[in-house]
């Protein structure tokens, strides 16, 4: 479903808003509207599944982007240093972040996180600011399935020498990723669970 960016310029809620509450509805109304399909779909774990959740329709929309960036900036913990995330779907995550974190008055920088070295240069696995080490780091992530995306950031990161104790998702789909984060000692929340939204996209398509 195609979603104009006009039909969301009546309100100026995504931008000034204080009530988070209605905030995360309008998001997860994104979500359900234009990110969510169902189908027969071969996910990047290699499992398949009925359903897909094209996130980059929401993070890389202007309102849903800043969305993203207000609901998630409040999660942080007070002592963070940066956030990070794999690419390429955590990309627009992170930024989104760190943007709202200067109008916060709280200026935390995004680190994004190389699934291979890159082949010139410094060769780095991470891009993004310096940071002094032992640094405390949040790593972001799009939707979580096994959750081997985020579990190979926070192993880049700690290899970099920086502490990473907490992972943060957009969404849960609940196939396990929660769990192998809790095994590696991580704390884990997520914005919306995939019950959620595919409730949302049931009662949007009967309305």
């Amino acid at each position: 479903m195609t979603y104009p960016t006009e039909t969301l310029t009546d309100s100026n809620i995504w931008a000034t808003t204080l009530d988070l509450t209605n905030l995360r509805y309008n998001l997860l109304d994104l979500f359900s509207q234009l990110a969510y399909q169902e189908g027969d779909f071969v996910l990047a774990s290699g499992l398949r599944s009925s359903y897909y959740v094209n996130k980059m329709q929401v993070t890389l929309h202007p309102q849903g982007a800043l969305a993203v960036g207000r609901l998630l900036f409040p999660l942080l913990p007070e002592d963070t240093q940066a956030v990070a995330g794999l690419t390429m779907g955590a990309d627009p995550i992170v930024t989104a972040v760190s943007i709202v974190s200067v109008y916060e008055n709280r200026p935390i920088p995004a680190l994004i996180i190389r699934k291979e070295a890159k082949g010139y240069g410094t060769r780095a696995y991470i891009e993004g600011p310096n940071l002094p080490e032992g640094a405390k780091i949040v790593v972001l992530e799009d939707v979580v399935t096994t959750g081997q995306s985020a579990l190979k950031a926070v192993e880049r990161l700690q290899a970099a020498g920086y502490t990473v104790n907490q992972v943060i998702a957009l969404v849960d789909r609940h196939q396990g990723g929660g769990e192998l984060y809790q095994s590696a000692g991580l704390n884990f929340e997520a914005l919306f669970s995939i019950q959620e939204i595919q409730e949302r996209f049931r009662q949007l398509a009967n309305s």
